[in-house]
Protein backbone atom coordinates (compact mmCIF):
# COMPACT_ATOMS: atom_id res chain seq x y z
CA UNK A 1 0.00 0.00 0.00
CA UNK A 2 0.97 4.00 -0.63
CA UNK A 3 0.78 5.95 2.20
CA UNK A 4 1.23 9.69 1.41
CA UNK A 5 2.34 12.16 3.74
CA UNK A 6 2.43 16.32 3.19
CA UNK A 7 3.50 18.65 5.19
CA UNK A 8 3.72 22.77 5.00
CA UNK A 9 5.31 24.52 7.65
CA UNK A 10 2.74 27.37 8.54
CA UNK A 11 -1.19 28.21 8.60
CA UNK A 12 -1.09 29.83 5.48
CA UNK A 13 0.56 27.23 3.13
CA UNK A 14 -1.64 24.84 1.57
CA UNK A 15 -0.98 20.62 0.88
CA UNK A 16 -3.15 20.94 -2.30
CA UNK A 17 -0.16 21.21 -4.71
CA UNK A 18 1.32 17.95 -2.68
CA UNK A 19 -1.87 16.36 -1.91
CA UNK A 20 -2.71 16.10 -5.73
CA UNK A 21 0.92 15.14 -6.65
CA UNK A 22 0.62 12.36 -4.22
CA UNK A 23 -2.78 11.09 -5.21
CA UNK A 24 -1.50 11.09 -9.01
CA UNK A 25 1.21 8.82 -7.54
CA UNK A 26 -0.98 6.11 -6.43
CA UNK A 27 -1.28 6.86 -2.66
CA UNK A 28 -4.76 5.58 -1.11
CA UNK A 29 -4.09 6.95 2.00
CA UNK A 30 -2.34 10.77 2.51
CA UNK A 31 -1.41 12.45 6.03
CA UNK A 32 -1.26 15.87 5.73
CA UNK A 33 0.35 17.89 8.87
CA UNK A 34 1.47 21.95 9.39
CA UNK A 35 4.42 22.03 11.18
CA UNK A 36 7.99 22.88 10.56
CA UNK A 37 10.51 19.89 8.80
CA UNK A 38 12.82 20.95 11.38
CA UNK A 39 10.75 18.94 14.71
CA UNK A 40 10.90 15.45 15.89
CA UNK A 41 7.30 16.00 17.00
CA UNK A 42 5.11 15.38 14.24
CA UNK A 43 2.16 13.25 15.36
CA UNK A 44 0.56 12.68 11.93
CA UNK A 45 3.74 11.41 10.42
CA UNK A 46 4.31 9.22 13.47
CA UNK A 47 1.27 7.96 13.05
CA UNK A 48 1.66 7.23 9.39
CA UNK A 49 4.70 5.38 10.53
CA UNK A 50 2.84 3.22 12.78
CA UNK A 51 0.78 2.10 9.82
CA UNK A 52 3.68 0.87 7.74
CA UNK A 53 4.10 -2.63 7.09
CA UNK A 54 6.13 -5.02 5.43
CA UNK A 55 5.76 -4.06 1.48
CA UNK A 56 4.54 -0.64 2.20
CA UNK A 57 5.52 2.85 0.70
CA UNK A 58 6.15 6.10 2.03
CA UNK A 59 5.57 8.68 -0.26
CA UNK A 60 6.43 12.42 -0.41
CA UNK A 61 6.02 15.09 -2.87
CA UNK A 62 9.94 15.91 -2.15
CA UNK A 63 12.49 15.16 0.51
CA UNK A 64 12.49 18.00 2.09
CA UNK A 65 8.35 17.58 3.15
CA UNK A 66 9.98 14.57 4.75
CA UNK A 67 12.32 16.39 7.42
CA UNK A 68 15.39 19.32 6.54
CA UNK A 69 17.26 17.01 8.74
CA UNK A 70 19.69 14.78 7.09
CA UNK A 71 19.88 13.16 10.35
CA UNK A 72 16.37 12.73 10.89
CA UNK A 73 15.76 11.54 7.37
CA UNK A 74 18.27 8.98 8.04
CA UNK A 75 16.84 7.82 11.25
CA UNK A 76 13.32 7.57 9.39
CA UNK A 77 14.95 5.54 6.57
CA UNK A 78 16.17 3.20 9.10
CA UNK A 79 12.98 2.50 10.34
CA UNK A 80 11.26 1.89 7.35
CA UNK A 81 13.99 -0.66 6.78
CA UNK A 82 13.07 -2.37 10.14
CA UNK A 83 9.75 -2.42 8.91
CA UNK A 84 10.62 -3.78 5.33
CA UNK A 85 8.69 -0.52 4.03
CA UNK A 86 9.66 1.23 0.81
CA UNK A 87 10.17 5.23 0.28
CA UNK A 88 9.54 7.38 -2.56
CA UNK A 89 10.20 10.89 -3.24
CA UNK A 90 8.48 12.54 -6.40
CA UNK A 91 10.71 15.00 -6.99
CA UNK A 92 13.92 13.40 -6.47
CA UNK A 93 13.04 10.46 -8.12
CA UNK A 94 14.02 8.18 -5.31
CA UNK A 95 12.41 5.04 -4.74
CA UNK A 96 14.21 2.30 -2.34
CA UNK A 97 12.31 -0.28 -3.32
CA UNK A 98 14.60 -0.70 -6.38
CA UNK A 99 18.44 -1.68 -6.19
CA UNK A 100 19.42 2.18 -7.41
CA UNK A 101 17.33 4.09 -5.08
CA UNK A 102 18.65 2.18 -2.31
CA UNK A 103 22.10 2.74 -3.19
CA UNK A 104 21.32 6.33 -2.98
CA UNK A 105 19.79 6.18 0.11
CA UNK A 106 23.12 4.65 1.21
CA UNK A 107 24.78 6.78 -0.82
CA UNK A 108 23.35 9.92 1.27
CA UNK A 109 24.03 8.13 4.56
CA UNK A 110 27.84 7.87 3.81
CA UNK A 111 28.14 11.59 2.88
CA UNK A 112 26.11 12.83 5.95
CA UNK A 113 28.52 10.61 8.41
CA UNK A 114 31.03 11.95 6.20
CA UNK A 115 30.31 15.72 7.15
CA UNK A 116 29.53 15.20 11.05
CA UNK A 117 32.74 13.68 11.31
CA UNK A 118 34.52 16.31 9.65
CA UNK A 119 32.64 18.55 11.54
CA UNK A 120 34.10 16.89 14.63
CA UNK A 121 37.51 17.06 13.41
CA UNK A 122 36.85 21.05 12.82
CA UNK A 123 35.31 21.82 16.23
CA UNK A 124 37.93 19.47 17.75
CA UNK A 125 40.79 21.58 15.95
CA UNK A 126 39.38 25.07 16.91
CA UNK A 127 38.82 24.11 20.90
CA UNK A 128 42.53 23.11 20.73
CA UNK A 129 43.70 26.25 18.72
CA UNK A 130 41.38 28.41 20.94
CA UNK A 131 43.19 26.64 24.21
CA UNK A 132 46.64 27.49 22.59
CA UNK A 133 45.74 31.08 23.08
CA UNK A 134 44.66 31.18 26.29
CA UNK A 135 40.58 31.21 25.39
CA UNK A 136 38.38 29.00 27.42
CA UNK A 137 34.91 28.07 26.10
CA UNK A 138 31.61 28.89 27.66
CA UNK A 139 29.60 31.92 29.13
CA UNK A 140 31.15 34.50 29.96
CA UNK A 141 31.62 34.86 33.82
CA UNK A 142 28.88 36.92 35.28
CA UNK A 143 31.37 38.50 37.51
CA UNK A 144 34.59 40.41 36.62
CA UNK A 145 37.62 38.77 38.99
CA UNK A 146 37.59 41.97 41.28
CA UNK A 147 34.34 41.34 41.92
CA UNK A 148 34.56 37.97 42.77
CA UNK A 149 37.18 38.55 44.83
CA UNK A 150 34.88 41.36 46.72
CA UNK A 151 32.26 38.44 47.33
CA UNK A 152 34.70 36.29 49.16
CA UNK A 153 36.46 38.98 51.10
CA UNK A 154 32.34 40.16 52.72
CA UNK A 155 31.32 36.60 53.12
CA UNK A 156 34.23 35.34 54.53
CA UNK A 157 34.76 38.20 56.79
CA UNK A 158 31.19 37.97 58.04
CA UNK A 159 30.11 41.29 56.80
CA UNK A 160 27.75 39.60 54.26
CA UNK A 161 25.49 36.35 53.79
CA UNK A 162 26.27 34.29 50.41
CA UNK A 163 21.86 35.47 49.87
CA UNK A 164 22.90 39.20 50.73
CA UNK A 165 25.89 39.24 48.25
CA UNK A 166 23.98 37.91 45.05
CA UNK A 167 20.96 40.32 46.03
CA UNK A 168 23.96 42.98 46.06
CA UNK A 169 25.82 41.65 42.62
CA UNK A 170 22.27 40.66 41.23
CA UNK A 171 22.91 37.11 40.51
CA UNK A 172 21.61 33.63 41.51
CA UNK A 173 22.56 32.70 44.90
CA UNK A 174 23.91 29.41 43.54
CA UNK A 175 26.72 31.82 41.52
CA UNK A 176 27.94 32.64 44.64
CA UNK A 177 27.95 29.25 46.31
CA UNK A 178 29.96 27.71 43.41
CA UNK A 179 32.35 30.67 43.39
CA UNK A 180 32.77 29.87 47.30
CA UNK A 181 33.54 26.63 46.75
CA UNK A 182 35.85 27.04 44.29
CA UNK A 183 39.72 27.98 45.33
CA UNK A 184 40.42 31.74 44.94
CA UNK A 185 41.92 33.13 41.61
CA UNK A 186 45.21 34.17 43.67
CA UNK A 187 45.36 29.97 45.01
CA UNK A 188 44.58 29.07 40.73
CA UNK A 189 47.84 30.87 39.59
CA UNK A 190 49.87 29.83 41.59
CA UNK A 191 49.05 26.26 41.19
CA UNK A 192 49.66 26.80 37.46
CA UNK A 193 52.73 28.52 37.96
CA UNK A 194 54.12 25.58 39.67
CA UNK A 195 53.19 23.67 36.82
Amino acid sequence: MLFGYARVSKDDQDTATQVAALKAAGCEKIYREKASGGRWDRPELHRLIEQLRKGDVLVVWKLDRLSRSLRDVLILMERLGQTKAGFKSLTEAIDTTTPAGRMMMQMVGVFAEFERAMLKERTKAGLETARQEGRIGGRRAKLSLQQQAEIRKMVSKGDKTAADAARLFKIHPATVSRLLARPSTAVFRKREYAK
